[in-house]
């Protein structure tokens, strides 16, 4: 690589989200609709006039980095959980943290503009996927006519089953959750945020959400697929 091809980019946002931690963040972006962030703007970038007509649009792009793995080596090969992390696939045929630039990228839906917002304007969106206090880099809108391919291939995903676990949530337990985080908590956990290599129905798990700790078991037998929730801390 030559001197003239190198860059360096600089983060124009950092998203505010309910995951302290990686554990239970939702494989893709879109998947928990009620699942909600914002986009908080660095000084720099904390523009109203940056954001002139981005409320015509539905939908956005991310781009983004993965802050874990910033740094890290990567390798040409890496195990997908979605095959269960026995089988090694190519880095760039995967979404993958372990990349060259540990870039990601998410579609998530805009709510609206916090225009007024004490450290907006802001963008609150849903379906985002990221860890709070991820980087983000760009911001870009979605363009139906060009970034939709219904006949689009999927590869090894479409060989793998998207399956949802029911959620067994005893009432005592939600109600410790706040009443505007409880459909996005219930869809996370429907997602099943364990590892693709572990099930043991006996292995209580521990989730952090929303500054609490969710606890919770999975029965994944085909008879069963459910999740029950044993606290809320």
């Amino acid at each position: 690589m030559s001197d003239s091809e190198a860059y360096t980019i600089h983060p124009i946002a950092h998203i505010q989200s309910d995951f302290a931690e990686k554990f239970g963040i939702p494989r893709q972006s879109g998947l928990v609709e009620d699942l909600e962030a914002r986009v908080v703007f660095t000084p720099d970038f904390r523009v109203a006039e940056a954001l002139r007509g981005i409320e015509q649009y539905s939908h956005l792009w991310l781009v983004w980095q993965f802050s874990q793995a910033a740094g890290r080596p990567w390798h040409p090969t890496v195990r997908p959980p979605r095959l269960g992390g026995n089988v090694r696939m190519g880095v760039f045929a995967t979404r993958s943290p372990c990349r060259p630039n540990a870039l990601g990228l998410s579609c998530v839906r805009l709510v609206r503009v916090e225009w007024d917002a004490p450290d907006g304007p802001a963008l609150r969106v849903a379906g985002a996927d990221l860890l709070d206090g991820t980087p983000i880099y760009d911001v870009k809108p979605y363009l139906p006519y060009v970034d939709s391919h219904p006949d689009a291939r999927g590869g090894f995903s479409d060989k793998t089953a998207h399956r949802t676990l029911g959620v067994d949530f005893p009432p005592d337990l939600l109600n410790k959750v706040p009443a505007g985080k409880r459909d996005a908590l219930l869809g996370v956990l429907a997602q099943d945020p364990r590892p693709a290599y572990q099930h043991d129905p006996a292995r209580v798990y521990g989730m952090a959400f929303a500054g609490l700790t969710v606890r919770f078991t999975v029965d994944d037998a085909p008879d069963k697929m459910l999740l029950t929730v044993t606290a809320v801390e």
